[in-house]
């Protein structure tokens, strides 16, 4: 029988422009704290510099530029310990990182996944777009185009990493690699859909909301780091 708490808390973070290493810390730090049942179950929202990631899955090849290039671009590059291939991440991009005990919600990584995609669905229907699945490639996606990758790991039942949704991204960008390892699909972002500037911190209100309605919270927190 799945275990479900009557009362849950979601705590959550707007980090604003931060640097992936910084950002990565603070995810191991929160795990431990979650393992150890010191903090809630936590959701932090935030923009990074330019910067490719290289999941565990990843083919190297998929990175097309060069390291002069990426440091003439002043792109960094990681690799890190989600699942996935590469993708890009920059200022425009909500990048969205749950630290969960999935213990008290589901123990299901594929039911997780979907309830991921299910968030950035309902959220961009706020705006008027109809984005879905692909039964092929974990993401959300417009027609042909993703418009957010997404990318965990579970360890112990606790999630870290999540979603990277592009909302004013510079998607030419996404030229310097095989984004997601995906040879065939393109890449787009909320702008290029509306054909105008967004506000991305309405986005990030509203994604709160429906990440705390779908995954069953009753109380949120607004915390600071």
């Amino acid at each position: 029988m799945e275990k479900q708490s009557t009362y849950r808390k979601l705590a959550y973070s707007n980090l604003g422009l931060i640097d992936y290493q910084q950002a990565w810390d603070l995810q191991h730090s929160l795990f431990e704290k979650r393992r150890l049942n010191e903090i809630d179950d936590t959701l932090l929202l935030l923009e990074h510099p330019h910067t490719y990631t290289f999941g565990k899955s990843s083919n190297k090849s998929n990175l097309l530029l060069t390291k002069a290039e990426l440091e003439q671009m002043n792109i960094l590059l990681y690799d890190i310990d989600r699942g996935g291939d590469i993708t890009y991440h920059g200022p425009g991009q909500i990048v969205g990182y749950a630290i969960i005990d999935l213990k008290n919600w589901k123990q299901d990584t594929h039911k997780y996944l979907r309830t991921l995609e299910e968030v950035i669905i309902q959220t961009l229907a706020e705006f008027g777009i109809k984005s879905g699945r692909n039964k092929n490639h974990t993401g959300v996606w417009v027609n042909d185009k993703k418009i957010c990758a997404i990318g965990i790991k579970v360890s112990r039942w606790i999630s870290m990493h999540g979603f990277a949704l592009n909302i004013n991204t510079e998607m030419n960008l996404f030229n310097g690699i095989v984004p997601c390892g995906i040879e065939d699909k393109g890449v787009t972002s909320l702008k290029e859909e509306l054909n105008q500037h967004i506000n991305i911190e309405n986005v990030k209100n509203i994604l709160v909301k429906k990440f705390s309605k779908i995954f069953n919270y009753n109380k949120l927190e607004l915390i600071k780091y």
